[in-house]
């Protein structure tokens, strides 16, 4: 981790700064998309260098053992810095401290060595439906 950037569990994210996080990140930006899911979250964790927001992810859950980590961003000119296995980190360590059991994540398949190398999460078995034409 950098000395300069700076870690954070369930900080306020202004959606401003989630859109302008998104494009950086080269994702589809929509504006209000934070504002409307952030009420499903258990935590989130934030990473900011010298206040901007150049690192996200967010931790959804069902209420009960099971935390789901999604949205894992990072601003893209701060990648391949560790920033993105930190904010996993502290998203694993918040769920675990919220009372969770499990920490489940889906990924493309470029991210497998992040995920499983980096993050230190173990292949499972998995079901998946696509729900959208």
């Amino acid at each position: 981790m950098s000395e300069a950037i700076t870690y954070t569990w369930r900080d306020p994210v202004a959606d401003e700064e989630m859109v302008d996080l998104v494009r950086s990140h080269g994702g589809n930006d929509v504006a209000g998309w934070w504002t409307k899911v952030q009420k499903y979250s258990l935590g989130w964790v934030t990473a900011r260098d010298d206040g901007l927001l150049v690192g996200f992810v967010n931790v959804a859950w069902d209420g009960g053992d099971h935390a789901f980590l999604i949205d894992t961003k990072t601003r893209g000119t701060h990648q391949r810095r560790g920033i993105g296995a930190a904010v996993v980190r502290l998203a694993a360590s918040g769920a675990r401290e919220s009372g969770c059991e499990w920490l489940h994540v889906d990924f493309a398949p470029e991210l497998r060595d992040f995920y499983f190398e980096a993050c230190g999460f173990r292949p499972t078995d998995a079901g998946l439906v696509h729900l959208r034409p």
